[in-house]
């Protein structure tokens, strides 16, 4: 049982695909918490008092900053969010699922426009991460037109001539007559600690860290 000076850790998971792979790992460290998975709860945080720990569902890209603002010790995301949100955690482990990677993606024709470095229109809805590499690694010049739902319209429609999003097997792409140009970065799921619990609870989270590790 948590003893009086014993603080629970709270862990920031983000909704969606990555959490039942997130808790079938935790149950394998010995941590459970049923109550994550159901779909018809409508609490916002769970516990388990025995361990000492809390967990709440919150979107991607919040994540990170439950992280840095210490309202979460530790948060589980995908590598996109942490590039994209640029917050200031400790990335500290790769948990290896949830496997896709950050593309540029376009028509066929594209690809010149890519190869000649020329003054393109670029859809995303990671505009810092689709800047860092125009700007940063391309040294290309580009527009970046944020959008929040589905991306591949862009260039079908004629808002931009190519987009940077997710791709997993690329099967919406091909769909849609779109085909994957550059590669920018492979992703996956990831751990962030904040870093003031970092030091203050350093055992305690280094143990959760190799339990992870161990069971990966």
């Amino acid at each position: 049982m948590i003893g009086g000076d014993m603080r629970y850790l709270t862990f920031a998971l983000g909704k969606g695909r990555l959490v039942k792979d997130t808790m079938e790992l935790l149950n394998k460290c010995g941590i459970e918490c049923e109550e994550v998975l159901d779909k018809k709860t409508r609490k916002l945080i769970f516990t388990n008092e025995e361990l000492g720990l809390k967990f709440f569902l919150a979107k991607g890209p919040d994540v990170p900053t439950y992280v840095e603002y210490g309202a979460a010790d530790i948060g589980i995301v995908g590598a996109d969010t942490i590039l994209e949100e640029n917050r200031r955690v400790y990335e500290v482990l790769d948990l290896g699922f949830g496997k896709c990677r950050m593309c540029v993606c376009g028509p066929h024709d594209a690809k010149s426009l890519l190869e000649h470095r020329e003054m393109i229109r670029v859809a995303s809805k990671y505009p810092n991460i689709a800047k860092d590499y125009f700007f940063n690694k391309k040294h290309q010049t580009v527009d970046i037109i944020k959008l929040n739902g589905s991306v591949e319209l862009g260039p079908i429609v004629n808002l931009s001539d190519v987009i940077v999003d997710i791709v997993e097997t690329g099967s919406t792409l091909r769909e849609n007559g779109l085909e994957v140009l550059e590669e920018i970065c492979p992703l996956s799921a990831r751990v962030i600690v904040n870093q003031v619990s970092m030091q203050m609870e350093t055992e305690r989270i280094r143990k959760l860290i190799n339990a992870m590790k161990e069971n990966l």
